[in-house]
């Protein structure tokens, strides 16, 4: 006796996935794939930055004849003179050439010299300015951090009592203000209005005399200078911590293992710290990552406004100058800054969930 086998009952032979080349497989990595969109990303905002500040209106040599011929009364053609003197940049040179050797210096690591400051390296320029805002924003950076952190998980715990309410118009309110318009208010008020504040001695980055070190007679004359650049850093950020703690702890509150802690009798110290507050933190520390990127390039106007001189000074200076090589080496330290950062918080991401690299994979 003959036995039927019914063609559905024989397992179908499983197709083999095609191979990947070694090259395709490199180039499908999820860490090669963000390392190569940053540095993409850099090259394009640095060619774009490159031809956006050469449409400024006027130039180098323009700018310096009028500022000698305004500020100090110097005849025009004795200006013109003095400013052929003193400046090696040439007005005339092609755009396409100058953009190859712009690109040729970045590839070795050259910035170039500055143009209103003949003779300056422009990294140079940018390591002596720059700890002065990664100093005055980072510290503001990390007090905002704690301090919306603590009142968040306060609002989150005594939710739609008086304390919630007043906490949140509060943080809705400074996050909701821009930082320069603080600024301004701190100088009419403070400074002009009541006389609290002594702005004038308060200008730069240190006194005169000063030597930095390990002492501290540095460090207080540090965070003198800085004092009034922190403050408006942490007004106007606080609040978006406090809100987004907030949203996230109340979210953390409602989920199960919250609940099962609390029938198991653990202390409600223990919950805060080891159940809620590690895991309503978790979204606050990507969104840290991304805001060390714009630590540099967040401090523009406020470092103007209070004379502070940090990077944003000097690159207030250069635009005024239309130094285009300071110009131009700032904005691509600005633009490596936040690249790294979101590559940073991707990275983070990415190995906090795997998820997110098997969805980018496929």
């Amino acid at each position: 006796m003959s036995v039927v086998v019914s063609p559905l009952a024989v397992p179908k032979a499983v197709e083999a996935q095609p191979r990947r080349s070694p090259v395709g497989a490199f180039f499908a990595n999820y860490w090669v794939r963000r390392v190569i969109k940053a540095i993409l990303t850099i090259y394009f905002v640095a060619t774009l930055t490159f031809f956006l500040v050469r449409l400024m209106p006027g130039n180098p040599v323009e700018a310096f004849i009028l500022n000698l011929v305004q500020s100090q009364g110097i005849p025009f053609q004795q200006a013109q003179q003095l400013a052929a003197s003193l400046f090696s940049f040439n007005v005339n040179e092609p755009l396409w050439q100058q953009y190859f050797t712009y690109i040729g210096n970045l590839l070795h690591g050259d910035l170039g010299m500055s143009i209103a400051s003949t003779g300056t390296p422009v990294g140079r320029m940018i390591l002596q300015f720059l700890p002065w805002t990664l100093f005055s924003v980072g510290i503001a950076l990390l007090i905002s951090f704690i301090l919306g952190v603590a009142l968040g998980m306060l609002m989150a715990y005594n939710r739609n009592s008086l304390v919630d309410n007043v906490l949140s118009v509060i943080g809705a309110f400074f996050s909701s203000v821009p930082n320069y318009l603080v600024a301004i208010l701190i100088v009419v008020f403070l400074g002009i209005r009541l006389h609290l504040v002594p702005f004038t001695a308060m200008r730069g980055s240190l006194s005169p005399g000063i030597q930095p070190g390990l002492n501290l007679r540095f460090i207080g004359d540090a965070f003198f200078h800085a004092s009034l650049p922190i403050a408006v850093y942490v007004l106007t950020t606080v609040g978006s911590w406090m809100l987004r703690m907030k949203s996230s702890t109340t979210d953390t509150l409602g989920e199960d293992y919250v609940t099962v802690a609390r029938a198991r009798g653990l202390r409600s110290r223990r919950i805060v710290g080891a159940y809620v507050g590690r895991n309503a933190m978790l979204p606050l520390v990507s969104v840290l990552a991304i805001s060390l990127g714009y630590v540099i390039g967040g401090s523009i106007l406020i470092e103007n406004i209070f004379v502070y001189q940090g990077i944003g000074w000097i690159l207030g200076t250069s635009i005024n100058a239309r130094d285009y090589t300071v110009m131009q080496g700032i904005f691509l330290i600005i633009t490596i800054a936040v690249v790294v950062s979101n590559l940073l918080a991707d990275i983070v991401y990415g190995a906090l969930d795997p998820r997110v690299r098997i969805a980018e994979g496929s």
